[in-house]
């Protein structure tokens, strides 16, 4: 049996998580408040559940990450990328990269129907607990906007120098890339070497993910968790500037 939580119980030590038949589900219960979310995070703990579930709270082991500097652009992401860059060097307004100009917007794609399933578990709750973030300055979110409208995204939450993943969606060819290679230009930049990609998948290994210990993990968030917030969240390109 898992802990069950409620709006005032601290979460268990993650080393109680589950290792058989649900590995990594450390607990249930709970909410989604930004100040509940915090909490999990700076423990390395994060919410993923269903529809019809109850918030589940996961601690995995092993924690499928992206260093920064390991991030591959593949040549046809290359040519892309250099064609977003040219368009927003010369201010044509074809393309645009932004961050947090359209949070909500952004999680709201997300969360949409895909073509290969149905819609991610991203709730009505869910998307008020990371606004709620997004407000107080821990989650943000990169924009591709193509002709004005937003064709592709993603978003997480950064705390100290630490940048968790949650989801990224495309409504044009690479553009979820697009929108990654920015924001891990930028997270570089700011001192922030790993990403929390939580889950693992061969989309993510393709670019560059890989899973470490959870107590690797844990490690490098304990020392990094503390560090200073990023305050100025400005696009920087990727190709241009070396990466």
């Amino acid at each position: 049996m898992i802990p069950w939580l409620d709006t005032h119980t601290p979460f268990p030590d993650v080393s109680q998580a589950l290792t058989t038949d649900a590995p990594g589900l450390l607990a249930a219960g709970a909410d989604l408040s930004p100040q509940r979310l915090l909490m999990a995070y700076r423990q390395g703990i994060f919410p993923w559940f269903s529809e019809g579930q109850p918030i589940l709270w996961w601690s995995t082991d092993p924690r499928m990450v992206l260093m920064t500097a390991n991030f591959r652009i593949s040549d046809s992401l290359k040519k892309t990328l250099r064609k977003v860059e040219r368009s927003m060097a010369a201010g044509d307004g074809h393309w645009q990269v932004r961050f947090d100009s359209a949070f909500e917007a952004v999680m709201r794609a997300c969360a949409a129907p895909r073509r290969d399933g149905p819609g991610t578990w991203i709730s009505e709750d869910i998307i008020a607990g990371y606004c709620g973030l997004h407000r107080m300055g821990y989650a943000h979110s990169a924009e591709v906007w193509r002709d004005g409208q937003l064709v592709g995204g993603a978003y997480g939450v950064c705390i100290g120098r630490m940048f968790y993943g949650e989801s990224m969606f495309a409504r044009a060819t690479d553009a979820s890339k697009i929108a990654l290679a920015y924001l891990v230009r930028f997270l570089r930049a700011h001192g922030v070497r790993m990403i929390d990609c939580q889950q693992e998948t061969g989309h993510l290994a393709s670019l560059g993910a890989t899973p470490i210990p959870r107590a690797q993990f844990l490690a490098h968030l304990r020392n990094n968790i503390e560090l200073p917030q990023i305050t100025e969240w400005e696009p920087i390109a990727p190709l241009a500037a070396g990466s």
